[in-house]
């Protein structure tokens, strides 16, 4: 896609640039419930990191509700979510609230009817209390990532290691954030849907007639968002309203051989011929779907964090210069984290690292050459009105 004028200024949310907060809490493939938020610390500190990205000029945040924290007897126990609600309004940090971010409660049959009228309730019932205690209108997203959840699920890296049954639990978890869709705006009329989905680009092998796995490959990455809009799978009921906030989640390694699976480098000299710059992929949902758009994750690791973002940022200044009108770009992790199978093994992947304090505390240390990178980002994408 080129215009011959750039993008409107973004004006969805309230900074361009946003704060991923990891809010994973599935049962990892070691049968081990995680809980990516208290075992940072964030539930804790949730108004010190919120004023911390604020003052990075992040004043929109993806953060995660505890689902199986919540729901108790039949029952909604919201203590675990209320603070992180006041310390988000009290530094004016806006959040866009994952609501099923790879886990729910134990003793839930997640391929039943029940999980669906379940997680229907919970989201009705959270977006009532966001309303009673904010007065503001929410961003939610029901499902995070559904694509990569089934995925993840058959392979056994997360529960319900349901081998060979990603299709089916793709269709259940669109059928329950459809459902959960509903209840938000039922209770919520002023509330948006946020949908982030992997964005992927994969090629056949050097010197190789085969293909179409490639091309399977890429279009498969659309599966969830056309069954929201209901133009596949229309027995799940969806429709157009419910792709409301597209999101896409684009990392280092979203680009890929099929067969074999050898990751195209994205910093190679020369480069491979056949990667495909963000700004050409991003062209490519917004001319499919047209609805408003966002990275809604991205990041890259240790000395490679500070190079992947200036990357990104000239794609994205590329992508809106040509008429795509991107809403923002979040930093995901913003703090760093542990492997879900190995709480040894931290990726440095944040913008800020972790110290040991006296009181068991994770101090956040901003990381200079990434907090360099972003900053010369933001003054970049800012020139051109996003900010």
């Amino acid at each position: 896609m080129r215009t011959d004028s750039p993008a409107a200024p973004p004006s969805l949310f309230r900074s361009f640039w946003i704060a991923g907060f990891e809010a994973s809490s599935h049962i990892n493939k070691k049968g081990r419930r995680l809980d990516m938020t208290a075992a940072v610390h964030h539930d804790l500190y949730a108004g010190e990191d919120y004023g911390l990205v604020a003052a990075m000029g992040m004043r929109t945040a993806r953060d995660g509700l505890r689902w199986h924290l919540i729901e108790r007897a039949g029952g909604y126990d919201f203590s675990s979510w209320t603070p992180m609600l006041e310390a988000a309004r009290e530094q004016g940090v806006q959040v866009i609230w994952d609501l099923c971010h790879y886990g729910w409660p134990d003793g839930l049959d997640i391929f039943s009817p029940g999980f669906v009228d379940r997680f229907a309730r919970f989201c009705g019932a959270a977006a009532r209390h966001h309303g009673e205690l904010t007065g503001e209108a929410p961003f939610f997203a029901p499902v995070n990532e559904i694509s990569f959840f089934a995925w993840a699920a058959a392979r056994r890296i997360m529960y319900p290691y349901a081998r060979g049954r990603d299709g089916e639990l793709k269709r259940q978890l669109v059928r329950a954030a459809i459902a959960g869709s509903d209840a938000i705006l039922a209770a919520d009329p002023r509330a948006r849907l946020v949908f982030p989905e992997p964005l992927i680009h994969t090629v056949p092998p050097l010197r190789s007639h085969l293909t179409q796995p490639a091309a399977d490959k890429n279009e498969s990455q659309f599966e969830t968002f056309e069954m929201l809009v209901g133009r596949t799978a229309p027995e799940l009921g969806g429709a157009p309203r419910y792709l409301d906030i597209m999101g896409v989640n684009y990392y280092a390694a979203n680009q890929w051989v099929v067969p074999g699976g050898r990751k195209l480098r994205w910093d190679g000299q020369p480069l491979d011929k056949r990667w495909c710059p963000l700004h050409l992929l991003l062209a490519g949902v917004w001319e499919r779907y047209r609805r408003p758009l966002f990275i809604a994750e991205t990041s890259h690791y240790g000395t490679g964090r500070a190079a992947w973002i200036r990357e990104v940022a000239r794609e994205v200044f590329q992508a809106r210069k040509n008429g795509v009108p991107l809403e923002g770009i979040c930093l995901y992790p913003i703090l760093n984290r542990f492997d879900w199978d190995d709480p040894t093994h931290w990726h440095d992947s944040g913008l800020w690292d972790f110290a040991p304090s006296r009181n068991g505390h994770y101090q956040r240390v901003l990381n200079p050459e990434y907090a360099e990178a972003v900053r010369d980002g933001q003054a970049e994408l800012a020139a051109a009105g996003c900010r």
